[in-house]
C-alpha cells in the first residue's frame, strides 16, 4: 500500500510517499480502507520535530484520524463491522496510509448521510473543543475568547460556545475575510492575532490552540475567576514567564490548564466523538473543509499549514 513517511524532520519536504506491505489487524483491531485522512495541527508539530523527545523517529507515519470502510477484523472483533463505514482514531500516527489499522475501541460507525471527508474534519476537532470548554467549566452567559480560531479545533470551539449560550465569542484570526466567516459560525467579536480590536473588557474563558510566547499576554486578559486552557501548541511551546503572569494576576484567582484527550475515560471520549458526528450529520455542527488533496500531496498540505493558509481542515484522500 502507499503511505506517507517522515524521512527527515523539519520542513514539509521531509514527507515522502513510500510503499509498505498491507497491514493485518491484530487481536482487538480492525483494518480500514481509508477514504479520508484528517490533517491536524499536531501532525505538523510532529513533522517539524518539535516533539522529538517523545520518541518520534524517522520513518514515522503521521496522522491520527481516518474515515473509511472496515475491510477486515482481528480476533475478538465482531465480523459485523466488516463493510461498515467508520471514523477511527489510529493513535499518535499511522493515518497517512491507504489502509489503516485501529483498535476496535477507537472506531465509530458513521451516520449514513455524513461523508468520509466531513467525518475526518469534525470528529477529532469537535471532541477536543468540547472537552476544552467543559474542563474550563464554561457556562451560558460567559464571555469566551478562542485564540487561533481558523483551524478545525478553533472553528468547532466557536460553534460550541455559541450553541452553549456564550454572551460573547471573540476570536483571533489573521484577516477580515476569515473574521467574516467566523462570524457566520457564531463569533461576535473579531480580533487580530495579537488580540487587538473591538473586544470585551475581559474573558471568563480562553480556549487557546496557539500557545507560544504571547500566551502570557492573553492570560492577563481573563476576568476574575477566569479559566484558560491550552489545547495545542501550533505557535510553539508555552513561554517561560507563564508562571510569572499567573502570580502577577494572583488576586484574580485565575486558572490555567492544559488538556489532552489521553486523560479522558475511553467511554466518555467515544460518546463525545459519536455525538459530534451525529451533530454534523444533522447540520448542528458545520465541518469546514479547506481543501481535499490526494495522499501524495501531503507535503503541500503541510506547507499550507505552515504558511497559515488553511481555514478549517485539509483532508487527504488516497
Amino acid at each position: 500500500m502507499r503511505a506517507i513517511s517522515i524521512r527527515t524532520f523539519g520542513a514539509p519536504e521531509g514527507l515522502h510517499l513510500v510503499d509498505l506491505p498491507d497491514p493485518e489487524p491484530a487481536a482487538g483491531q480492525v483494518l480500514i480502507g481509508t477514504e479520508a485522512i484528517g490533517v491536524a495541527g499536531v501532525d505538523v508539530v510532529v513533522r517539524r520535530g518539535t516533539l522529538g523527545d517523545l520518541g518520534f523517529r524517522e520513518g514515522h507515519i503521521p496522522g491520527s484520524e481516518v474515515a473509511g470502510t472496515v475491510l477486515a477484523v482481528g480476533e475478538g472483533v465482531g465480523a459485523s463491522w466488516i463493510g461498515r463505514r467508520v471514523w477511527a482514531f489510529t493513535g499518535v500516527g499511522g493515518a497517512y496510509v491507504e489502509r489503516a489499522v485501529a483498535d476496535a475501541g477507537n472506531i465509530i460507525a458513521l451516520p449514513d448521510d455524513l461523508s468520509a471527508v466531513d467525518a475526518a474534519t469534525i470528529a477529532g476537532s469537535a471532541s477536543i473543543a468540547h472537552f476544552g470548554l467543559s474542563r474550563t467549566r464554561f457556562a451560558a452567559g460567559e464571555s469566551v475568547l478562542v485564540r487561533g480560531a481558523a483551524g478545525s479545533i478553533g472553528i468547532a470551539a466557536v460553534q460550541l460556545a455559541a450553541r452553549g449560550g456564550a454572551a460573547a465569542v471573540a476570536v483571533t484570526t489573521s484577516s477580515a475575510e476569515r473574521g467574516a466567516r467566523l462570524r457566520e459560525l457564531g463569533a461576535t467579536h473579531v480580533l487580530d492575532r495579537a488580540g487587538n480590536g473591538e473586544a470585551p473588557l475581559g474573558y471568563d474563558v480562553i480556549i487557546d490552540i496557539v500557545a507560544g510566547e504571547a500566551a502570557s499576554t492573553f492570560l492577563r486578559r481573563l476576568n476574575p475567576n477566569g479559566r484558560m486552557v491550552t489545547l495545542g501548541v501550533v505557535g510553539g511551546p508555552l513561554p517561560a514567564d507563564l508562571g510569572v503572569a499567573v502570580m502577577t494576576e494572583f488576586q484574580k484567582s485565575l486558572t490555567f490548564m492544559t488538556f489532552s484527550a489521553d486523560t479522558v475515560p475511553a467511554d466518555e471520549l467515544r460518546a463525545v466523538r459519536s455525538e459530534s458526528l451525529v451533530a454534523a450529520a444533522r447540520g448542528e455542527l458545520v465541518p469546514v473543509v479547506h481543501e481535499v488533496l490526494t495522499l501524495e500531496n501531503a507535503a503541500s498540505a503541510h506547507r499550507k499549514m505552515d504558511e497559515g493558509e488553511v481555514f478549517g481542515r485539509v483532508v487527504l484522500v488516497p
